[in-house]
């Protein structure tokens, strides 16, 4: 499903900050990875070389809307082609308008597969009461290393090439999730042996977080 790109609506993607172990989360394939809009080294394998960026007049208006709900009983909204493309431009990664087609749909994935893993968490936590859990805002932190990201690091491990904070509403109960992208390689032609990695948890902001973190180690206290 799509809609115009006067949708005032944002993806839930901080586009401003478009730069491994295994995760706890599941694989997400290169047909579903995050954009990281300052990695250029995970990113090249999806562009084209170029000096400069190619005109974005052909490029698509159209948005796809997400599956992710938020406040209001609306959903957000992904960017068009032509919307990525000109926030791409902006911060001098030298987009390619043939690029769009790939990279725009591998960045809708991966949200989608984001909240999905952020729903496993919630479920059973008393968000049906209420329609269901809502994202209410996000943040991109690409230069900013969770802690366990950065203890992860220390055991020798690759660091996350993207951080994201979620913030959702459970009927009231603000949550934080924490998302970090690690990349890695599986075998297939060079633009398509990159799979990247999502570890997405609840933050320990308060007892719910520290609860369900400890509840994950050990379902059966569930």
């Amino acid at each position: 499903m799509s809609t115009p790109a006067s949708t005032p609506d944002k993806c839930p993607v901080d586009h401003s900050s478009f730069s491994s172990p295994p995760s706890t989360s599941a694989p997400v394939s290169s047909q579903a990875c995050p954009v990281d809009h300052t990695a250029q080294s995970t990113w090249s394998r999806f562009m084209s070389s170029g000096s400069s960026p190619t005109p974005s007049a052909a490029l698509s208006r159209e948005r796809e809307i997400s599956s992710i709900p938020k406040t209001g009983n609306e959903k957000w909204v992904y960017p068009s082609e032509e919307q990525f493309f000109a926030a791409m431009a902006r911060k001098n990664h030298n987009p390619q308008a043939a690029d769009m087609k790939t990279i725009v749909p591998i960045h809708n994935a991966v949200n989608e597969r984001a909240w999905s893993e952020v729903l496993k968490w919630e479920e059973g936590r008393g968000g049906e009461a209420c329609g269901g859990v809502k994202l209410v805002n996000f943040k991109g932190k690409p230069r900013e290393m969770s802690p366990k990201a950065r203890f992860n690091t220390l055991l020798g491990y690759a660091a996350p090439f993207d951080r994201h904070d979620w913030v959702i509403d459970r009927c009231g109960t603000k949550m934080r999730y924490i998302i970090d992208f690690y990349t890695g390689h599986s075998a297939g032609a060079p633009k398509e042996n990159v799979s990247f990695y999502l570890d997405v948890r609840p933050a320990l902001d308060n007892w719910e977080g520290v609860k369900m973190r400890i509840q994950n180690l050990w379902p059966w206290k569930n």
